[in-house]
């Protein structure tokens, strides 16, 4: 089974310059964990490591796609997956950095992703084979194929009943199944970063500060001149889609500082809660530790015991 670390949290915790540590401490390659960080161009706001940093230790899935392709979690998880795989033969640890929670989560518990005209046409089929035999020939082969599944909702509940058999005839596997993290993909060893709220919404507001500094609203700039717009999915991210509006005039600047720190607020509110799911997360406050170097071998310690337990 192959081995996979993983340093996950809120934005503006600090994960990247902890995990560069890190990554030299163990004999790891970084693999991003940021939906954003995917596109090309979008450097300032998306936080990427700099040319420097990415010359000490191999960062991959940065710079992977231009800002006007339609890149998803799906591919994200098929081209992730490789990496580990390629990174463990290489006798390297894969290091897993970020905070895009389903990203994360499609990779580590290997999600199944159909596609959609596939679930339609199953699902279109039980539902005529309802309206043919009625609820309960459904509910039945449910209680067939996934008894523990059926036991927990109503016989009358038909949407539920459809998408678990839906699941079931489209991979193989039980909805129940699917509910639980009892099958082990890798050889985890995952360390969550957060801060105490008054210093997490400190250092967003730092960060922002900073990003705007080092050009963000010229950046966002550039790629409107390239054709971008709000249209696209990765002019969604946080800053770009509230630089676009000060840019075409909706908003002041004032107000422009203003929604991206608050939106990043929230969007940290998000990640925690998300992460917060996983019990398999061992987290560790940043505000405890003065040096990089201290937290990181902490953390390398940590991530090095587990690999080895498990």
């Amino acid at each position: 089974m192959d081995r996979l670390a993983a340093i996950v949290g809120p934005t503006a915790s600090g994960k990247s310059a902890v995990a560069i540590e890190v990554a030299k401490m163990i004999g790891a390659e970084i693999i991003s964990c940021d939906s954003m960080q995917i596109y090309r161009g979008m450097d300032i706001g998306t936080a990427k490591a700099g040319a420097a940093e990415r010359a000490e230790i191999p960062h991959h899935l940065i710079d992977v796609a231009d800002p006007d392709e339609n890149y998803n979690v799906s591919r994200y998880q098929t081209a992730c997956q490789s990496l580990i795989q390629e990174i463990n033969q290489r006798g390297k640890i894969p290091l897993l950095v970020g905070g895009t929670g389903l990203y994360y989560q499609a990779v580590v518990d290997n999600y199944c992703f159909v596609p959609m005209e596939s679930r339609m046409t199953v699902r279109e089929k039980w539902n005529d084979l309802i309206q043919q035999h009625g609820l309960s020939f459904a509910y039945n082969n449910l209680v067939n194929f996934d008894p523990q599944y059926a036991e927990k909702i109503k016989p009358q509940d038909q949407k539920r009943i459809v998408r678990a058999l839906e699941v079931y005839e489209l991979s193989g596997d039980t909805f129940s199944s699917t509910q639980t993290k009892e099958v082990d993909y890798y050889r985890l060893a995952v360390v969550g970063l957060y801060l105490p709220r008054p210093q997490l919404y400190a250092a967003i507001e730092d960060r922002v500060d900073r990003m705007l500094e080092e050009g963000l609203v010229e950046e966002v700039s550039w790629l409107r001149e390239k054709g971008c717009n709000l249209s696209l999915n990765s002019m969604q991210a946080l800053g770009y889609k509230q630089v676009m509006y000060y840019l075409d005039g909706l908003i002041s600047r004032e107000q422009m500082v203003n929604d991206i720190k608050k939106e990043t607020r929230r969007y940290a509110k998000r990640q925690l809660t998300w992460f917060k799911k996983d019990d398999r997360i061992n987290w560790i406050d940043r505000s405890e530790y003065s040096e990089t170097k201290k937290i990181a071998e902490n953390i390398s310690n940590r991530i090095e015991g587990q690999l080895r337990m498990v």
